[in-house]
């Protein structure tokens, strides 16, 4: 495992009466996805803030690199993108203007900066709409446009604020393309996002705030297995046999849900090798299956399980 780049101990945040943060503390490892998952409210955007030293937490301590976010914000800055849930990009620009100003903000001559901007606008395959106005972008383009200008500067940490919010199941995919390509490059990125089909796919870990305390961490895979239930779905091939299969599973220590409208029986299950039992509780009672499925949990049940909402603000 690769050494942290992004290290939280113990941050805390207080707006007033507020806690928006409560000693929250996680750590990235460089060339990874942290998918950070919460309701509204739940303390996601304003540790990005923090993170991103756009405001100092009133308790605990963040690093990005080995340096502080609020002793050495400037070292931190040059080191780290942001990109939100709305572009920010300059609409009245064109897309290549706008990479070409970000460049030159930063520091590049011009010839730096305009070979920055090409390289961009072809990685986002952006380079045939180069020369029109961010205006006459579609939702999805404007937000590669937005995420190129997070990555003019090279940063080796990446902070996506929701930045699918709005937009078509393919121009999602899309920047999810991206977000893979750039993590396979090296970058580091950290993920907020209410999308959980993006968590899944895209974070290497997951940490669920609630109430701007940490809930839950580790993979996909472990925080489905810790709060989720594999369930075994069983379709009768006739549905007037549903007393008689009722009777078996309960006999056999299951616990069926029926639904008659679909002829099925949902019955949840401890581990995967008890879809035998199921198959054998209803074979002994003379029950003909239809269809048989195996239901894994899902980061939908974890979120549910964890991530109850409350009256907080981020």
């Amino acid at each position: 495992m690769a050494d942290p780049i992004i290290e939280v101990e113990g941050v805390s945040m207080r707006f007033g009466e507020v806690l928006a943060l409560d000693e929250v503390s996680l750590e990235v490892p460089a060339g990874t996805v942290l998918g950070l998952l919460g309701h509204n409210g739940a303390g996601k955007t304003t540790l990005i803030d923090i993170l991103s030293t756009l405001r100092p937490p009133t308790g605990g301590t963040a690093r990005i690199a080995g340096f502080d976010v609020v002793r050495r914000s400037r070292e931190v800055s040059s080191r780290i993108g942001l990109t939100g849930q709305f572009a920010s990009v300059d609409e009245q620009l064109s897309g290549i203007e706008n990479l070409v100003l970000i460049a030159r903000l930063l520091g590049a001559g011009k010839r730096e900066a305009r070979e920055r901007a090409d390289e961009l606008l072809s990685l986002f395959d952006l380079s045939e709409a180069a020369g029109r106005q961010a205006r006459t972008y579609s939702g999805g383009m404007r937000r590669r446009l937005d995420l190129a200008a997070g990555m003019v500067g090279h940063p080796d940490v990446i902070f996506l604020d929701e930045p699918t919010t709005g937009l078509d199941p393919v121009s999602r995919m899309g920047l999810w393309s991206i977000v893979e390509s750039l993590v396979v490059d090296g970058t580091t990125v950290l993920l907020t996002t209410q999308y959980l089909d993006e968590a899944d796919r895209l974070a290497d870990s997951i940490t669920v705030l609630s109430a701007g305390r940490v809930v839950a961490s580790g993979t996909s895979a472990e925080l489905k297995a810790q709060v989720g239930q594999r369930t075994v779905t069983a379709r009768l091939a006739e549905p007037a046999d549903a007393d008689r299969a009722s009777r078996a599973l309960s006999g056999a220590g299951f616990h069926p849900a029926h639904d008659a409208e679909r002829g099925a029986f949902t019955i949840p299950v401890g581990a995967s090798r008890e879809l035998a039992g199921v198959v054998r509780a209803l074979d002994e009672a003379g029950v003909e299956v239809g269809d048989l499925g195996l239901g894994e949990p899902t980061l939908d049940d974890v979120y549910l399980s964890l991530a109850h909402p409350a009256p907080t603000t981020a």
